[in-house]
């Protein structure tokens, strides 16, 4: 290894010099400058002509000599080394890759000349300190057409997934593709479409059930995807046609007792006989089998259970047929339920009626009750339009609160601060200020005074909030907060957010605390509503929460005799004494 001066335009070009591509005319403009000013800081590296020549081939530093060369210099300092067994194409590769990056199609390039050298794939591995993998996957994408190599190393690279088509595809198909979808000169080609042109169906050997005998019968040849998970198996093959017949004859030769080969419909289900139901829980001896292949052509298997035979005409009462061509055969008699669909009715109104004393009469505990509170909001006959964000509805919002308070055994067991956290979420979930349908009303602004929400509401002395007040509004803010009203609304307004600027403003229309007359009203209201509920607890199957049977009672009331009517209200005293309960409750 030595240091000597030579003239640049004496150096000749390594044919199997790694960068390939042209660098960009402001990275050549820069160096240019650079040489220029102070010369080739870094001498190229360079190694005697083979075959006895007295020349030197570059071995790194291609462009560094041609910008010598542009600058005028007349001699460089070079780097001599000696000459390399594969013509410095490991050397050469190794130094550009330590400076800057390859483009990828010359590192495809550079890997498919050190293999043809002689270098294998594991010591190219080592040398450039990649994975055995790596390496087989960037050979495999050298197959990639010529012409469109040359498209990526202008800097129109495809995605990952669309190079993978495009490298895994023929020859001959990419060329018919490529001249189907080349580019215009200095346009960038449509590699999706070129990806989707390319694209096989590809059948995958972990998805196969037959064997390699099979698999050679039908001429099935596998072929390794570098780019499947490493430990996955990711052989396939697109040969669909023989993958499917293979798994045709497989299911032929395994076919089990009453088992069957069905057809699929477009949703890639199984088609089942005409009257078979399809068993989703343990298959019993009786039932059968249906084997089909899905969308990927994996076996697969379903139960199914075929209909009774029905009972024919002429049968005797002990479920024999007693005539006609069938007289053989036996019809299974129909089994009544243990419980039919009006007991189950009964059953409801037994248990609605048991739990509604309970909960009026029986002793509970506050926790209890919290408890119950929130699980009563998850049932499935409650319905809130909440204010609160999330996409859930109807008892699902709540469930999410109440599966909290019970432990692995499904029995409701919480301690205080659980049962806390589930009763504030619950009613973040309920309680809503916004207009519209959320709306909880005077519930909300109640629920809000007594807590203290005013202490949480943002400064409302903005210019946003501010716009939304009138004249009137604006000069009764002035008044409070002693700021002098100008001559016009817009200065008003501007003074006002300058001077809450730094002061909490809350507009007294904005706070929680109802005005008196209206929640004197609303306990009235519901007082009224109350007593009319407690009086008709005992009235048959009427349900009076239907606003529609209130109005048909009222105009009943109007048309009957008074004797007749009395007969069928109930008891005032029973009505006074359910009162008296439910406002000890």
């Amino acid at each position: 290894m030595q240091i000597m001066k030579v003239d640049p335009r004496a150096l000749k070009e390594n044919p199997d010099r790694m960068r390939q591509s042209n660098s960009s005319p402001q990275a050549d403009a820069l160096m240019l400058a650079t040489i220029k000013a102070v010369g080739i800081v870094q001498p190229p590296v360079v190694a005697p002509e083979p075959d006895g020549g007295n020349g030197y081939i570059i071995d790194a530093g291609h462009r560094r000599v041609r910008l010598a060369i542009a600058a005028g210099l007349e001699e460089i300092e070079i780097l001599v080394v000696d000459a390399a067994n594969d013509n410095g194409a490991m050397r050469s590769m190794v130094e550009n890759s330590v400076r800057e990056a390859l483009n990828p199609v010359d590192q495809w390039r550079g890997i498919e000349r050190l293999v043809a050298l002689g270098w294998t794939e594991e010591a190219i591995a080592v040398a450039l300190a990649l994975p055995v993998r790596q390496i087989r996957k960037l050979r495999l994408l050298a197959n990639v057409l010529p012409a469109m190599l040359e498209q990526m190393a202008l800097g129109d690279m495809p995605s990952e997934q669309q190079l993978r088509i495009i490298a895994a595809a023929g020859q001959v198909d990419q060329k018919e593709v490529w001249k189907a979808n080349k580019p215009k000169k200095g346009d960038t080609a449509s590699w999706w479409q070129i990806a989707n042109a390319l694209t096989r169906k590809r059948m995958y050997a972990r998805d196969a059930s037959f064997g390699d005998d099979l698999a050679q019968a039908y001429g099935i040849e596998w072929v390794e995807d570098l780019f499947a998970p490493a430990d996955q198996d990711g052989r396939y093959t697109t040969n669909v046609e023989g993958f499917l017949g293979a798994q045709h004859e497989w299911m032929t030769n395994n076919l089990p007792k009453k088992g069957a080969i069905v057809d699929v419909n477009s949703w890639g289900q199984p088609e089942l006989p005409k009257k078979a139901s399809q068993v989703y829980g343990k298959p019993s001896k009786s039932d059968h089998a249906a084997l089909y292949l899905d969308r990927d052509g994996k076996v697969q298997t379903v139960h199914y259970r075929m209909a009774e035979a029905a009972k024919p005409k002429g049968a005797a009462c002990d479920g024999s047929v007693t005539g006609g061509d069938d007289a053989n055969a036996v019809a299974t008699p129909k089994v009544r339920p243990d419980v039919t669909q009006k007991g189950h009715d009964m059953i409801g109104d037994f248990r609605t009626d048991a739990l509604h004393d309970a909960l009026g009469r029986a002793p509970i505990e506050d926790d209890m009750l919290m408890a119950l509170m929130v699980l009563a909001f998850a049932g499935q006959n409650v319905r809130v339009d909440s204010g609160a964000g999330g996409t859930f509805y109807g008892g699902k919002r709540f469930s999410r609160h109440a599966v909290g308070l019970f432990d692995e055994h499904g029995k409701l067991a919480f301690d205080q601060d659980t049962l806390r956290v589930a009763v504030r979420s619950v009613l973040v979930d309920v309680l809503s200020c916004r207009r519209g349908m959320s709306n909880s009303g005077m519930v909300a602004r109640i629920a809000g005074d007594a807590i203290g929400a005013d202490e949480f509401l943002p400064n409302m002395g903005s210019e946003d909030f501010l716009l939304c007040l009138s004249r009137q509004a604006l000069e009764a803010s002035c008044a409070e907060a002693s700021v002098q009203p100008r001559q016009k609304v817009r200065e008003t307004r501007a003074a006002l957010v300058e001077h809450f600027a730094t002061e909490h403003f809350v507009h007294p229309s904005g706070r929680f605390a109802p005005p008196v007359d209206e929640l004197l009203e609303w306990i009235r209201a519901g007082a009224a509503a109350d007593v009319i509920g407690a009086g008709s607890q005992d009235v048959g199957d009427s349900d009076l929460d239907d606003p529609s049977d209130v109005q048909a009672e009222q105009e009943l009331k109007d048309v009957v005799d008074g004797e007749s009517q009395d007969a069928d209200l109930p008891d005032h005293d029973d009505q006074d004494e359910d009162f008296d309960q439910r406002a000890a409750a």
